[in-house]
């Protein structure tokens, strides 16, 4: 028993039968409790108060005493809330968003807390050894309070739920909240007392609500972390991370948690802005806020605050999601979708500061209030239309604005709307439509981008980025050439125009294995790196990597020329996973060469590019790890014909592989080696000769290495 602590036992009218057995186990694990109901509670006689309660919280109910007890927390005291008194947290002012999913279920399986890799160390986590605690078994109907579609906007979440041998990601069960002085922790789930269970649930179960009355009696406490408000905290989560050998380094990556599409790109008085699609709950796809990324050369990023987060009585209640940026006349503007409930519908919001790093929502959104019905907007299970992403322009003098949808009965489309003033927007009718079967059920993330003598519509339809060459003219896109711009694991690509007249492109790159892998990590997804689009010659659309990437090459080894005869591998003098490669291929009467990067000396775990005779380029991933959760298929792209030489740059950074050939076609992937040696690069031939011309390895520096701006 621990001494010293008092614990308070609270209760509204009387104790249910749940409430007796939990408050009875405390009485007997620690040596001063007493049960008190929360009209009459002194708080300050206590170390920490605990209202565990089986039922649904009333907020009528509080009307005794709520007040007293939330400001007892808020001057400093510790509450711990267990199953629906988590609920609590909404109308005792805690946090403007409680918990979504309330109620009773049947638990056909263990259940319990699946911790978070950033807080494993958390003293609430104390004494398990791993991130998946069962603390209830199967065969019980139990009560229950989780975030399940919204998130806390005031909390940081600890953990969410495990189900058996299942990571149930988005039932966020475990929050901790910081009001004023105090502490507040929730457990919405999985700890009931009333019914017996087996004694490794029932362990653990102790385990969990012990740590949590003790951590919250101690005179220390955790900082939240989950919105960080500075560089440094930011750089603290990073550095949590950074033994992570599958986290890029020179990429765009999330301080911690998920990463999904570009948004908002601009180039602002000087400085690049990257927003991004990001969820600070943890690395999972849900409640979806706006992460920010700024930096003054291209390549050197820092972190902002986040830049937008839901609003609990707005149209983004659900989430901020994607959109663009642009300038109306000196006032940096973002149109973005807002989704809540089943609709989701345009917002718009300006920036406060020059910085861009705080953002005014209008009071009138959404700024379309309806979809289109002509055509008929794709209705599902999720969504009562397909309706969503922005890509807004002046031409004429008027803005013009591209919403991504799918059609009932057809395929995708990318919908024109007209404005004067980005507020009242005019419906035009679909610049372009595609067909189901070849081009995808629903357009996301529609962007039409002018090179003069030709325009760019590119669209993802979920699995690609389909992009389409021709003409844009009354409203309308005539389609002359059509391809993908990625042949890999890239999406949602967005663009900004320099200061210079470049146009820049990212993409979103997701990983490549599964939920639990994801959350083990701690983070998801990057960003690719920045391409400089523009016409060829002969029409066709040029992919480059940015010039600028250049000053982040480091040591270099060259080789003029390597001749390939197909007998000897060929081992190059580097061990590197954050390298580029640059060099010239001419296959002769070989049928393929194959580059291997990542490969350790055994070439027990190994990455072949290969590029065949028949003109193309694979990436084979069957070999590349022995991580039962990564994907292993090969991805492919057709390139020049073989009789001419191929122009090759490869970037590798960690997890990451983008293949950049003859300046045209690009292959990302992601790959995730377990061998800490899986750093060798080596060159092969088959079937005949090939020639390896100037061949360069840089490695290459870290983009989070520059120091933190004024």
């Amino acid at each position: 028993m621990v001494e010293s602590l008092r614990v308070g036992c609270l209760f509204v009218d009387s104790c249910s039968d749940e409430q007796t057995a939990a408050y009875e186990w405390c009485a007997g694990a620690f040596a001063d409790v007493d049960r008190v109901s929360l009209s009459t509670v002194e708080p300050t006689a206590y170390d920490v108060l605990w209202w565990h309660r089986d039922g649904a919280i009333e907020p009528e109910r509080l009307a005794d005493g709520g007040d007293a007890l939330a400001s007892f927390v808020r001057g400093g005291g510790s509450l711990l809330l267990t199953l629906g008194a988590m609920a609590a947290v909404e109308p005792l002012g805690f946090d403007a968003v409680g918990p979504d999913a309330v109620g009773w279920e049947e638990v056909s399986e263990p259940i319990g807390p699946l911790w978070k890799a950033l807080v494993a160390d958390h003293p609430i986590a104390e004494g398990f050894d791993t991130l998946r605690v069962h603390t209830r078994g199967p065969g019980v109907t139990a009560p229950y309070a989780r975030y399940e579609t919204v998130a806390p906007m005031e909390g940081d979440l600890l953990a969410s739920t495990a189900r058996g041998t299942t990571d149930v990601v988005k039932q966020m069960s475990t929050v901790s909240w910081q009001p004023g002085d105090g502490h507040v922790l929730g457990i919405g789930s999985a700890v009931s007392f009333r019914q017996p269970t087996h004694d490794i649930c029932r362990g653990n179960r102790e385990t969990l609500v012990s740590n949590a009355l003790a951590a919250l009696a101690s005179s220390e406490t955790v900082p939240l972390s989950g919105r960080p408000k500075s560089v440094e905290a930011f750089s603290e989560m990073r550095e949590q991370l950074a033994d992570d050998p599958h986290r890029p380094t020179y990429h765009v990556t999330p301080p911690a948690n998920w990463l999904n599409d570009p948004n908002g790109l601009i180039h602002w008085n000087g400085r690049y802005h990257l927003f991004y699609q990001y969820n600070p709950t943890g690395p999972f796809h849900n409640t979806i806020h706006w992460g920010h990324a700024v930096s003054d050369d291209l390549v050197h990023w820092e972190d902002e605050p986040v830049a937008l987060a839901p609003s609990p009585d707005g149209p983004d209640r659900d989430g901020c999601w994607s959109g663009c940026a642009i300038d109306d006349d000196g006032t940096a503007t973002i149109l973005y979708t807002g989704g809540r409930d089943k609709k989701q519908l345009p917002c718009i919001a300006t920036a406060v500061d020059e910085g861009l790093t705080a953002w005014r929502k209008d009071s009138d959104n959404p700024v379309i209030e309806e979809m289109p019905t002509q055509p008929e907007v794709l209705q599902t299970e999720h969504w009562d239309g397909e309706f969503r992403d922005h890509c807004v322009w002046r031409e004429d003098g008027v803005w013009h604005q591209l919403i991504g949808a799918g059609m009932e009965g057809g395929g995708g489309a990318a919908l024109l709307y007209v404005s004067e003033d980005l507020r009242d927007w005019e419906y035009r009718g679909p610049i372009l439509t595609g067909d189901r079967d070849t081009a995808g059920t629903v357009w996301e993330c529609p962007e039409l981008l002018d090179f003069g003598e030709r325009q760019l519509l590119h669209v993802s339809n979920y699995e690609d980025v389909v992009y389409f060459l021709g003409t844009y003219e009354d409203g309308k896109f005539d389609a002359e050439h059509r391809d993908k711009l990625d042949h890999g694991d890239f999406y949602a690509p967005q663009s900004m125009w320099t200061d210079d007249g470049r146009i820049l492109t990212w993409g979103w790159i997701p990983e490549a294995r599964d939920v639990s892998a994801q959350w083990d990590a701690g983070w998801s997804g990057a960003m690719s790196l920045p391409r400089e689009l523009a016409l060829a010659d002969d029409g066709g659309l040029c992919q480059r990597p940015a010039p600028e990437l250049k000053d982040l090459r480091g040591a270099n080894t060259h080789h003029d020329e390597l001749r390939l005869d197909g007998s000897d591998r060929q081992t190059l003098d580097v061990e590197s996973e954050t390298f580029e490669l640059r060099a010239t291929i001419r296959l002769e009467d070989a049928e393929r060469v194959e580059l291997s990067v990542l490969e350790t000396p055994g070439r027990d775990e190994y990455t072949p590019i290969r590029y065949s005779h028949t003109s193309e380029i694979s990436v084979d991933r069957a070999r590349a790890s022995h991580d039962p959760q990564a994907t292993n298929a090969t991805q492919r792209m057709g390139v020049t014909p073989y009789d001419s030489p191929l122009s090759l740059r490869v970037f590798v950074d960690g997890s990451v592989v983008e293949v950049f050939a003859n300046e045209r076609h690009c292959l990302t992937t992601r790959v995730y080696p377990t061998s800490e040696d899986a750093t060798g690069i080596s060159l092969s031939a088959e079937g005949g000769r090939a020639t390896v011309a100037s061949l360069d390895v840089w490695e290459m520096d870290g983009a989070w290495s520059a120091e933190p701006s004024d």
